[in-house]
């Protein structure tokens, strides 16, 4: 059984059909800023990217090239895994009906190839509600599957509570965890880091990471909701006193505005990079964002943000597959009011440069 609460299971079909903007306001982040002058002379890039599924769409999409572009800069790429990597679904009627998530090892592989991602350099969670839809042994699948890519992971519990990865001389120590599971606690124990996990001795794991910076991936808050909830942004400060520089979290499948904790930048839903849950979702669904975030590699200042920027981007249905295009190139009214969307939440850009 899942752990949603009951007012929650109750909201979610009307806010799939129309994604909330209620919410306290106030602090949101422009979507781009330096915060660093004079820039350093050497930094490295962490792109992340939000969900990727394959629920409606199993064929591979076609993704702009100046989306492209942006995961290409990227010394390290970072998304969540929303679906189970299976060859065989397992729980059929669930899965056809789109409950359940589950995608293929070629549909992923396609993936990579269409938006120029090399697996070296992908950092994939497996921290969320949907890593057991296919049962212990698709997790297991999903485990064995990426392993054979060559894909690193996070937010399994044979992950590990961090994974330092080493970008050219800058250390990194990345986290996961998931607030919500849709099956017993029994499957997800000993599988998938949950929040109560994390949490453990106030928040302990985080509090001895060893890294230059320390990055967490959580995937929390209500879905198709465009303002986070204020338990989330309070679990955010105690992420950010436990550590965290860095911020960058799911689930909501709508985009979610940004702000910083006294350092630490909080990114609080990427929404998804692909995978909706109908074939014509409507249009505030269909929204995402990649995050890129320079990170000073300077021996004075290594581990600190130094610039970051939000790309908002729109899937766009076209025949059996998706396209995804830049949110400024989207034509006609749909486009405007995508735009208009995104502008409430990440106001004018303004300074926040710290010398």
């Amino acid at each position: 059984m899942s752990n949603f609460p009951l007012r929650y299971k109750l909201s979610w079909l009307p806010r799939l059909v129309h994604p909330s903007v209620r919410g306290e306001r106030g602090g949101w982040l422009p979507a781009a800023a330096s915060l660093a002058i004079p820039a350093p002379a050497a930094t490295r890039r962490l792109v992340f990217i939000g969900d990727i599924s394959a629920v409606s769409n199993r064929t591979t999409p076609v993704i702009d090239g100046r989306l492209k572009a942006l995961i290409a800069s990227a010394d390290l790429v970072v998304g969540n895994c929303e679906s189970p990597i299976v060859e065989r679904v397992r729980k059929p009627l669930g899965t056809a009906a789109g409950a359940r998530h589950a995608m293929t090892a070629a549909f992923l592989s396609g993936v990579l190839r269409a938006a120029g991602i090399e697996r070296q350099r992908l950092l994939l969670s497996l921290a969320n509600n949907h890593m057991l839809d296919q049962g212990v042994d698709g997790f297991a699948e999903t485990r064995e599957i990426l392993a054979a890519m060559g894909i690193a992971t996070i937010g399994a519990i044979g992950d590990g509570p961090t994974r330092t990865i080493d970008l050219d001389g800058i250390s990194l120590a990345f986290a996961a965890f998931t607030e919500w599971r849709n099956v017993d606690r029994e499957e997800f124990a000993g599988r998938v880091t949950m929040l109560d996990d994390f949490a453990r001795d106030d928040f302990a794991a985080l509090r001895q990471a060893e890294g230059d910076l320390i990055c967490v991936v959580p995937h929390w808050d209500w879905e198709f909701r465009h303002v986070p909830r204020p338990a989330t942004r309070e679990l955010a400060e105690r992420l950010a006193t436990a550590g965290a520089g860095l911020i960058a979290g799911n689930h909501a499948h709508v985009p979610q505005p940004a702000e910083r904790i006294g350092e630490t930048l909080v990114a609080y839903g990427l929404g998804d990079f692909l995978g909706t849950a109908l074939p014509h979702l409507p249009w505030p669904g269909r929204i995402g964002t990649m995050l890129a975030v320079d990170v000073s590699a300077e021996p004075a200042t290594k581990g600190r943000l130094t610039a970051y920027e939000f790309l908002p981007f729109f899937r766009l249905r076209d025949g059996v597959r998706e396209r995804l295009l830049p949110l400024d190139a989207v034509p006609g009214s749909i486009g405007d009011r995508a735009r208009g969307r995104f502008g409430e939440l990440f106001p004018p850009s303004a300074s926040l440069v710290e010398t």
